[in-house]
């Protein structure tokens, strides 16, 4: 989306002119019966300050008791009126409001699960989090707040002011003449307004990613005794939280000075004038007292109105925070007429390929090499080497800056996305489980299997046995991010996933640099299980598990340095044989295959 000048009338009209045409449309009947209801409880208004005149006149001052009756029961019928309508308003302005809701959100998350890795990598999730909660409510009540204000409030304004010109055009004109004075402040209440709510959602979610990460941290937080530190950060964002809602209040407050200045000096000339036409009997007490009572019941829907310019602004400032979102493209996306890949063999070719980050650094610099299907390739090299990057770009999480990346003579980026995914299973040593139960964790590597090749893929990775262990077994719930298992466990587990969803191509991403020695033998067993005859790429950092790679490569700087086997690399003794000689003396590990 072209940015906006965001204090400017055009971009209000703009983003209005949006919400309706794509989130307030679709509900334009429910929205049409919400103004009926509301102009009818705005006529019922009118109708009760009319009723006044007959009841002064001709009740009170004529002493007919006839018409007392009769008054009487219009009165009630009115008030009943206006009740059932008042009801049908606030049901179906509430029924707008949250399909909206629903609506923008549901939109907010279909960008979301399809946008690029890069995106999520460049943005915290207290800050995505937020765009679903603060801003989404801020637009709810922006709608709402604005379609009531401009159907009930406008047609009971309407209304009123109708009947007071109808009595008296005269002493109406006097009475609304300095009402149009009060635009010019409330139009710059309305840009303050934006402005301030701005900064408050960008503040909130500076906050959200705050509890996020203390709260995901907490265990860190403890062990180093940073709570005082933490408490610090977290006071200075309640601190401007609270000073802006404060400046909103106020600056939302503003209002209500002028419009009680204007409408008391309203009042005061309408008494004044009418008063001394009713003394000199030119007009009748009870046209006065209807005239006086429509007055005053227009008084509060011109103040909400002049409030309503605020409210509006607060909502639209949302509404372009997540509209930038949702029209940002995801630069990574296949066609809806790219062909499905199907992997016949398995073989990866990498063919002078580079790539550098938005940020501008380079991470890998003319790759050339061949993964033959079915082997174990292996890729290690000193950290920033562009082991990992390399791994993210078979998936296409990333796409190549230049060269091309194959699969079977295939190039990734013609085909399918989701076919080409489907057929690449990955294992990291950063683990993603789900707060649900054990056995849906592992079936996310293929909704919808059999609970018995579930189960066979739990065996094969060795975690069938922990898992009978637990306390409702496949059923248990693993916790946010799998907190109730150790980490050779949830490791397993997401082993497990990969073995069911059986795919041809395999990415192990250091899935065991984070274990301890038994959790890692009992790891390293069951992704030997998974390896057999799967085309297979090993990022490493502990060079033990790589010991049987069919080919290793070795990485600095982006760049490839050597290529062989175990041995072979051994005997060169260069950037490899270093790296082994390192972690043979903190490790003790074997410097012969």
């Amino acid at each position: 989306m072209k940015q906006l000048n965001l204090f400017s009338d055009k971009a209000s009209v703009a983003l209005v002119s949006r919400l309706w045409r794509e989130h307030i449309k679709p509900y334009r009947w429910y929205v049409a019966g919400g103004i009926f209801c509301m102009a009818i409880a705005a006529i019922t208004t009118a109708i009760l300050a009319k009723l006044l005149q007959p009841l002064f006149d001709d009740v009170f001052m004529s002493r007919d008791e006839s018409m007392l009756f009769q008054v009487a029961f219009l009165v009630l019928c009115v008030f009943i009126l206006k009740g059932v309508s008042s009801f049908g308003e606030s049901v179906s302005m509430v029924y707008v409001g949250q399909k909206i809701i629903a609506d923008i959100q549901k939109r907010l998350f279909d960008y979301f699960i399809v946008a690029d890795l890069a995106y999520f990598h460049a943005r915290s999730s207290g800050e995505l989090v937020s765009r679903f909660t603060n801003d989404v409510n801020l637009m709810r009540n922006a709608v709402t707040t604005a379609l009531t204000g401009m159907g009930k409030d406008t047609l009971s304004l309407f209304f009123l002011i109708g009947l007071m010109f109808y009595q008296d055009w005269l002493l109406a004109s006097l009475a609304f003449f300095i009402f149009p004075v009060a635009l010019f402040p409330i139009v710059k209440i309305g840009k303050k307004m934006r402005k301030v709510s701005l900064n408050t959602q960008e503040e909130m979610g500076s906050f959200s990613i705050l509890l996020h990460q203390v709260f995901q941290g907490m265990r860190v937080v403890k062990s180093y005794a940073m709570e005082k530190y933490e408490k610090k950060r977290a006071y200075r964002l309640i601190d401007n939280l609270c000073r802006l809602n404060v400046k909103g209040g106020r600056v939302r407050a503003a209002s209500h000075p002028i419009m009680e200045a204007l409408g008391g000096m309203a009042i005061v000339i309408v008494v004044l004038y009418g008063g001394t036409q009713v003394i000199a009997g030119n007009r009748t007490t009870g046209t006065f007292i209807s005239f006086i009572t429509a007055l005053l019941l227009a008084y509060e829907p011109m103040k909400r109105l002049a409030n309503l310019n605020a409210n509006l602004q607060e909502g639209l400032a949302a509404a372009l925070r997540i509209f930038t979102a949702i029209d940002l493209k995801p630069t990574i996306a296949s066609t809806s007429k790219a062909p499905l890949l199907e992997v016949q063999k398995g073989q990866i070719s990498l063919n002078n390929v580079s790539f550098s980050y938005p940020n501008g650094k380079n991470a890998l610099k003319g790759i050339t090499l061949d993964i033959p299907a079915g082997k174990r390739v292996a890729l290690v090299g000193p950290s920033g080497s562009g082991k990992s990057t390399l791994l993210n770009l078979i998936p296409r999480f990333y796409d190549v800056t230049s060269g091309s990346i194959e699969i079977d003579g295939i190039d990734i980026r013609k085909v399918s996305l989701d076919s080409l995914r489907c057929h690449i299973a990955l294992v990291s040593q950063e683990v993603i489980l789900f707060d649900d139960t054990v056995k849906a964790n592992i079936a996310y590597g293929r909704w919808g299997a059999p609970e018995e090749e579930v189960i066979n893929a739990a065996k094969a990775a060795a975690a069938h046995s922990f898992i009978m262990q637990l306390p409702q077994g496949y059923e248990t719930l693993v916790g946010e991010q799998g907190v109730r298992l150790s980490g050779g466990q949830r490791q397993r587990l997401s082993i497990a996933r990969a073995m069911l969803k059986n795919a041809p191509l395999l990415l192990l991403d250091e899935a065991t640099s984070s274990l301890d020695t038994e959790s890692e033998r009992q790891v390293q067993t069951a992704l030997d299980r998974l390896m057999k005859g799967r085309t297979t790429i090993v990022v490493a950092h502990r060079l033990s598990t790589v010991l049987d790679a069919d080919i290793i490569y070795v990485l600095e700087e982006g760049a490839i340095l050597e290529k062989g086997t175990h041995a072979e690399l051994l005997k060169n003794n260069k950037t490899y044989a270093r790296l082994v000689e390192l972690q043979f003396v903190t490790d003790t590990m074997p410097l012969a295959s």
